[in-house]
């Protein structure tokens, strides 16, 4: 019975917390999570010129052009599926080795592989999928914030 409640009180405890950070005056998480994850390739301002990327075969993309490309609307669904993995971008590389790494897979990010029965009881798994579902959200709101008008 515990267990039933503990996982919706962390959960949205978990959201709250986040909430007050994407709010607080100073914090831009967004922009923080694109500088940390996104940022080497597409540069500091979003539009493909990091300080890797020369030596990639395939050029970043202009984040800041993304709505201006389809039409003036911000294909939010397809950078999500970009960011988690399900849509394909060779120059990310494959579903299972994202260029990024684990930050963004809630079950990959684990250090080790867990027994799956264990796994399935783990309180935390669910707040695992919140944080990462919240990263890809503040990275997603910021890219909408810097597309070109």
């Amino acid at each position: 019975m515990r267990t039933r409640c503990f996982k919706p009180l962390m959960i949205a405890s978990l959201t709250v917390v986040f909430a007050a950070a994407v709010h607080a005056e100073d914090a831009d998480v967004g922009k923080a999570e694109f500088q940390a994850s996104c940022a080497s390739c597409h540069g500091a301002d979003g539009k493909g010129k990091g300080p890797v990327s020369e030596q990639l075969k395939v050029p970043p993309a202009d984040l800041t052009a993304l709505a201006k490309h389809n039409n003036g609307v911000f294909p939010i669904n397809a950078v999500y599926e970009t960011i988690d993995g399900r849509k394909a971008i060779s120059a990310h590389g494959t579903h299972e080795m994202p260029i990024w790494g684990e930050r963004f897979n809630p079950v990959k990010s684990l250090p080790h592989t867990v027994d799956p029965t264990y796994d399935a009881l783990d309180l935390s798994r669910d707040l695992r999928e919140v944080v990462v579902r919240t990263r890809i959200l503040t990275v997603i709101d910021y890219l909408n914030r810097i597309q070109q008008k």
